[in-house]
């Protein structure tokens, strides 16, 4: 059966090459092989291939406006992003226009492709969960729009994008844990759409595994990155017979969740149960016991990604694996001292 419409991916697969490649081509603008450029050339004539020059002027001129799209329930993390991509757009003379967006009932998301015909930016953030949607991309894509994606876990070689070692983390901070004498660890897991959150569930597992401990499936509860899901994943782990005796949630409100729950029931922290988190938002400094967490360069990813739409440069766009950093505070207690 005939294809209706030839689109970029079919270019950049007759070509054997990325799609944000074939995108540097087509609007001239970042570093290309000549012999790559050629290549793309060729496949674009070959397939008949037609541009969305109506979406998008191949000029090469600057509107100094950036776009940021997002649809995160955690506040607390969307605010250091729009954070970092302010201070960069400040520090360059950019406007930034932010869009938020929401999944229909089956967890799919649309755009509104009239909206980005008219959309005058110079490229889009996207912060997960959207950078790994295929809708999202393909659309923002065929309409010659340049994207930096932050914390992507599908599609890799798709578009530049700005990220921390997840599982590393995770892995540091449960074998913290460990290190403390704890051995009946829970977690609660991140949202089931975000990438980041079956990374740090793998971090947590290599961490036991790696330490000659099993997993006990009864200490893993899913959360959603939500004060509220953290505090019911909480009370589920602290009414069990014969609880954990540390939790680790994915990210810190709902580490601050369970913090709050454990005391509900009685419990201090960490005298009778340690608790850690991840991403080190102000929250994290906030409460008592202050919360020991990984602390994750969210406002520098949001800003690099920025400097990326700014100045594409693919030499530079290599260097974007940001550090972590373990911050050690009071939530947490040797076993020892507690039990």
């Amino acid at each position: 059966m005939k294809k209706d419409k030839i689109t970029i991916w079919d270019v950049a697969k007759l070509a054997n090459v990325s799609i944000m490649t074939v995108s540097r081509v087509i609007s001239k603008k970042g570093k290309v092989k000549e012999s790559t450029r050629i290549k793309i050339q060729d496949a674009i004539k070959e397939l008949h291939y037609q541009p969305n020059v109506a979406a998008r002027s191949l000029s090469g001129s600057v509107s100094y406006f950036l776009g940021l799209i997002y649809d995160n329930p955690n506040e607390a993390y969307l605010n250091q992003v729009l954070m970092g991509a302010l201070h960069k757009c400040n520090d360059y003379g950019y406007n930034l226009i932010i869009s938020s967006f929401e999944s229909d009932t089956d967890g799919n998301y649309k755009i509104d492709k009239a909206l980005i015909d008219r959309a005058k930016v110079d490229g889009i953030i996207i912060p997960p969960p959207l950078c790994d949607s295929l809708e999202i991309l393909s659309t923002l894509t065929e309409a010659n729009i340049p994207i930096v994606r932050i914390a992507p876990q599908t599609m890799l070689d798709y578009s530049p994008f700005v990220c921390m070692d997840d599982r590393a983390a995770a892995y540091e901070i449960t074998e913290y844990l460990i290190n403390q004498g704890h051995k009946k660890i829970g977690f609660i897991v991140g949202h089931p759409d975000h990438g980041a959150s079956k990374l740090r569930f793998d971090g947590m597992k290599e961490a036991l595994t790696d330490n000659g401990l099993a997993l006990n499936e009864d200490y893993v509860q899913q959360g959603y990155f939500s004060y509220k899901s953290g505090s019911n994943c909480a009370e589920t782990l602290l009414g069990l017979e014969d609880r954990p005796t540390a939790i680790f949630a994915s990210n810190d409100d709902m580490a601050a969740a369970a913090i709050s729950t454990a005391h509900k029931y009685g419990l201090s922290v960490p005298g009778d149960i340690s608790v850690v988190g991840f991403d080190d938002v102000p929250l994290a400094s906030a409460i008592w016991p202050k919360l020991t967490t990984i602390q994750q360069p969210i406002m520098a990813m949001a800003e690099k990604a920025a400097e990326f739409l700014m100045y594409p440069d693919p030499e530079k766009e290599k260097d974007n694996i940001l550090d972590y950093k373990l911050i050690i505070r009071d939530s947490v207690a040797p076993l020892a001292r507690t039990y």
